[in-house]
C-alpha cells in the first residue's frame, strides 16, 4: 500500500508541463526523439503497461503526427537548435534556435526542465554538450527546481572493451560494467563527455545527469542503415555489399525505443546514472544486410573488403565505425526498471516488415507498378520503355519473367535423390533453409499474381489506324517481328476476339477497384506517342523514389549551368544588337537633323540675301557716294573728332536736304 501511494505521489509530481531542450532537431535521431516526446504525456511511463498495450499489432510502428497547434494535453514541450538556417522549425517544436550566442543559448537552457544533448550524429556537438553541462553546473545555486541533463552517447565508447571472460567471448556487457569500458580511437571525445556528465551529477539534488549509450539506431527514415535501404531500393546492384566477413555483432536499437528510454529516464529519474539502450537481438552485419536485401532488394549479398565501405558516399567515418564494431551488450536496468512500449524489442530482423513500412512512409517511397494493355502496334513497348526510364522502373514482360522465376523456384524445392554417401545428406541439410525461403517466395508470387498493378493503362485505336501504322513501319523494324502482314492481322483479330465488350482484362481490374487509364492513341494523331506518354505521366504523377542520384544531379546542374550561360549569352547578344540598332538610329536621326539644319540655314541665307537687295541698292545709290566723300574730307582735314566731323558732313551734304 505504501509503495502504491509513493508511485501515486511521484506520478502527481511529474504530471505538469515540462520543457525539454534537444540539440539539432533537424537531424534523424534528435528529430524522432523530439517528435516522440512531443506526443508523450509527462509521467505516462510511471504507469504499468497493460497486457493489451503489450500486444504488437500491425500499426505498432506508426507514430502520431505532432504539431505545436494540436499537442495532447500534458505532453512534453520541445525546443531546440537547428543545424542550418534553411531548415524550418519542426511542427512538433515550440521554438527553435540557430547560430545563437552561448550566452543566449544558456538562457534558453535555464528555461528548460530537461536538457538532452545527442552526440550520436554530429561529433562537433560533443564540445557544445561539454560546455552546456559545465555552464548549467555553475548555475545550480539559481535553480528553482531540479533539472535533468541527459547525454545521448554511443556504444562505440565500449568498442575496444576486453571480454568479461577471455574463454567466452559471447558473454554480453551490461551497465554494471561501464567502468571497464574502452572506447574506439575515434570516440575519445565522446567518452570524455560521458565522464564529465557523470561527475557533475554526483551528489547534487538539483542537477541529475545521465548518460545513455545507444546502439546503432534504425527505424523511421533509416539512420545508418539508410545507405543499404537506398542501394536495395534503387535496384542498381545485383547484391548488397557486406564489409568484411560480416560476422561482427552490432548492438542496435529502434530510434523510437531509444526515445522511450529517454522518456523513462525523465519520468523515473532513476538512481542509476549510466544506461545502455539496445534491443534484445544479437544481429551481425551480415544479418542486417541480408534482411534488407531479401525484403526490398535483389535478395543477395556480396562480401567485400572492409575498405570498400569508404567508397560508399552515404556513409561517414562514424557510420563505418558503427557497422564494423563487434560488441555484445545487454541492458538490464532498462528491462528491469522501465515501462517501455517497445517498437522493436526483438530486433531489426524480426520486425523488418514494420520497419520497412515506416521507412517507406517516412521517405514517401511508393513503388509504382504500371500495366500497359492494348492491341498489337498500339505502342505498348515504346511507351513502356519511356515510362520505365522516367519512373526508374524495370521494363519487363510479366509472362516471361514470372514463368522463369516459377521454374527456378520449383527446381529448388523439388526433392533431390539422396545417394548412399553422407555428402548429399549434409548438402540437403544446408539447403533446407534455402528451400524453405524459396517455397515461401514461390507462395508469395502465386498469391500476388492477382494483384500485380497499381496503375493500369489501356491503350486502343481503330483497326484501320493500327494497320496503317504497321504498313508505314520501316522494313528494318518489321523484319523478324510479328508485324508482318499475315501475323499482324492474325494477332489483331485474336486480340479483338479475346477482348469483347463483356469479357476483358479491364473487367478484372475493375473488380479490384483499379480503374484503368483509357487513351485512344488514334485520336491523338501522334506517331511517336509523345502526347500519350505526357497524359500517362500526368495521370500517374511524379516519380516516388529517392529522386536524382548524385551523378544525375551533377548532370542536371551542368545542363542548367549551360542553359543559363546560353541564355545570358543570348540576352547579352540581344542587348548589344539592341544598343547597336539604337546607336545606328541615333546617328541616322542626327545626320538627318544636321542635313535639314543646313538646308534651313541655306534657305534663310537666300531669303536674307533676297530681302537685302533693295536696301543694298539704296545704300549704293544714295549713301555710299556721300559717305566716301566725307571719309576723304576727314582724311584731308584730320579733325580732332572724326566721328562728329563725319556726321556733320553727312548731314550738310544729304542729297535729300539739297
Amino acid at each position: 500500500m505504501a509503495e502504491e501511494e509513493e508511485v501515486a505521489v511521484r506520478t502527481e509530481k511529474v504530471k505538469r508541463i515540462q520543457r525539454v531542450f534537444i540539440n539539432l532537431l533537424d537531424k534523424y535521431s534528435s528529430r524522432n526523439i523530439g517528435k516522440f516526446l512531443s506526443t508523450s504525456v509527462v509521467g505516462a511511463s510511471l504507469e504499468e503497461i497493460t497486457e493489451e498495450e503489450e500486444k504488437h499489432d500491425e500499426d505498432k510502428s506508426a507514430m502520431p503526427e505532432a504539431s505545436s497547434a494540436n499537442l495532447k494535453e500534458g505532453t512534453f514541450q520541445i525546443v531546440g537548435t537547428l543545424s542550418t538556417l534553411e531548415t524550418p522549425c519542426p511542427n512538433f517544436a515550440m521554438e527553435s534556435y540557430y547560430a545563437i550566442s552561448r550566452e543566449d543559448l544558456l538562457m534558453h537552457l535555464l528555461e528548460c526542465d530537461v536538457i538532452i544533448y545527442n552526440i550520436t550524429e554530429n561529433p562537433q556537438q560533443v564540445e557544445e554538450a561539454i560546455w552546456a553541462v559545465s555552464a548549467l553546473n555553475e548555475e545550480i545555486s539559481h535553480f528553482e527546481k531540479r533539472k535533468v541533463f541527459i547525454l545521448v552517447s554511443t556504444v562505440m565508447t565500449w568498442a575496444r572493451s576486453k571480454p568479461l571472460d577471455p574463454g567466452d567471448s559471447e558473454i554480453p556487457f551490461t551497465e554494471e560494467d561501464y567502468r571497464r569500458r574502452k572506447h574506439h580511437p575515434n570516440f575519445l571525445d565522446h567518452i570524455n563527455a560521458e565522464k564529465l556528465v557523470l561527475k557533475l551529477g554526483k551528489k547534487v539534488r538539483k542537477f541529475a545527469t545521465y548518460v545513455i549509450a545507444a546502439g546503432l539506431q534504425y527505424g523511421m527514415e533509416g539512420g545508418i542503415l539508410h545507405a543499404f535501404f537506398k542501394l536495395a531500393w534503387s535496384g542498381e546492384v545485383p547484391a548488397l555489399p557486406v564489409f568484411g566477413d560480416g560476422t561482427n555483432v552490432i548492438p542496435a536499437i529502434h530510434v523510437l525505443d531509444l526515445a522511450g528510454v529517454i522518456q523513462n529516464v525523465i519520468d523515473h529519474v532513476p538512481k542509476f546514472h549510466y544506461l545502455v539502450a539496445v534491443d534484445e537481438s544479437v544481429h551481425t552485419l551480415e544479418d542486417f544486410v541480408k534482411c534488407i536485401s531479401k525484403s526490398t532488394g535483389p535478395g543477395k549479398i556480396q562480401k567485400v573488403p572492409k575498405e570498400n565501405a569508404f567508397l560508399t558516399k552515404d556513409l561517414t567515418q562514424e557510420d563505418i565505425d558503427h557497422l564494423l564494431v563487434n560488441l555484445r551488450m545487454e541492458t538490464l536496468i532498462v528491462k528491469e526498471n522501465f515501462n517501455i512500449r517497445w517498437f522493436a524489442q526483438a530486433g531489426f530482423v524480426e520486425n523488418i516488415n514494420s520497419i520497412l513500412k515506416e521507412y517507406k512512409q517516412s521517405r514517401r517511397l511508393l513503388p509504382i507498378k504500371i500495366c500497359i494493355l492494348g492491341p498489337p502496334a498500339v505502342g505498348k513497348s515504346s511507351i513502356a520503355e519511356v515510362l520505365s526510364k522516367y519512373y526508374k522502373l524495370h521494363h519487363i514482360k510479366l509472362k516471361d519473367v514470372i514463368s522463369e522465376a516459377i521454374a527456378k523456384l520449383e527446381a529448388i524445392i523439388t526433392p533431390k535423390h539422396v545417394g548412399e554417401g553422407g555428402e548429399e545428406e549434409g548438402e540437403e541439410e544446408e539447403e533446407a533453409e534455402t528451400v524453405e525461403d524459396a517455397q515461401e517466395f514461390l507462395d508469395g508470387i502465386k498469391e500476388s499474381l492477382e494483384h500485380n498493378a497499381e496503375f493500369v493503362c489501356s491503350l486502343d485505336a481503330s483497326d484501320e489506324f493500327l494497320k496503317e501504322r504497321v504498313m508505314n513501319l520501316p522494313e528494318s523494324i518489321v523484319a523478324g517481328t510479328h508485324y508482318s502482314q499475315g501475323q499482324f492481322l492474325r494477332a489483331l483479330s485474336s486480340y479483338r476476339d479475346r477482348n469483347t465488350e463483356d469479357e476483358t482484362v479491364l473487367n478484372y481490374f475493375d473488380e479490384l477497384e483499379i480503374y484503368p487509364i483509357h487513351i485512344d492513341v488514334g485520336k491523338l494523331e501522334d506517331a511517336q506517342n509523345r502526347l500519350a506518354i505526357k497524359q500517362l505521366i500526368k495521370e500517374i504523377g511524379e516519380p516516388r523514389n529517392y529522386g536524382l542520384t548524385d551523378e544525375e544531379k551533377a548532370e542536371e546542374e551542368r545542363r542548367a549551368a549551360e542553359e543559363r550561360l546560353a541564355k545570358e549569352a543570348m540576352e547579352e547578344a540581344e542587348r548589344q544588337h539592341k544598343e547597336a540598332a539604337e546607336t545606328a538610329e541615333k546617328i541616322a536621326r542626327w545626320e538627318e537633323w544636321s542635313k535639314r539644319l543646313e538646308e534651313v540655314k541655306r534657305e534663310e541665307k537666300e531669303l536674307l540675301e533676297a530681302q537685302s537687295i533693295p536696301l543694298r541698292n539704296y545704300l549704293m545709290t544714295h549713301v555710299m557716294p556721300t559717305l566716301m566723300q566725307g571719309l576723304n574730307e576727314c582724311c584731308k582735314i584730320r579733325p580732332d573728332d572724326p566721328v562728329d566731323f563725319l556726321a556733320e558732313y553727312l548731314f550738310k551734304n544729304n542729297p535729300e536736304m539739297q
